[in-house]
């Protein structure tokens, strides 16, 4: 059985920090493409950022452009965890936040992913 745990989230304050992690178990995440969504009340769930199985290489980490410079997704083979840091964060940073993993060596910029985590939610006050 897959799971994907995230944890981390809470309420920090316009420009703070936050690291989430999702914690996964039943799958090897280095052979998976792992990626970050989030979602707000009556929106879609979007990928922000994309983190390629080590099969494909030495890939970079992908964003939506208005995480550039402020995120950084990252991968702990050893604990076989998906992390985001979350730096500088701002109002509209707020939303639920979602792991998830697809069986590809090269993540899609959709939400067709294969297994998905509970959501932990982040919530910046300004």
């Amino acid at each position: 059985r897959v799971t994907l745990v995230e944890s981390g989230g809470g309420s920090v304050q316009s420009g703070g920090s936050l690291r989430l992690s999702c914690e996964v178990s039943g799958i090897i995440s280095r052979d998976y493409c792992m990626a970050w969504f989030r979602q707000v009340p009556g929106g879609e769930r979007d990928p922000i950022a994309l983190l390629d199985s080590e099969g494909h290489g030495d890939d970079p980490p992908r964003y939506i452009d208005s995480l550039k410079g402020r995120f950084t997704v990252s991968r702990d083979n050893a604990k076989n965890t998906l992390y985001l840091q979350m730096n500088n964060v701002k109002p509209e940073d707020t939303a639920m936040y979602y792991c998830a993993a697809i069986d590809r060596y090269y993540c899609p910029w959709h939400s067709g992913y294969d297994y998905w985590g509970q959501g932990t939610q982040v919530t910046v006050s300004s």
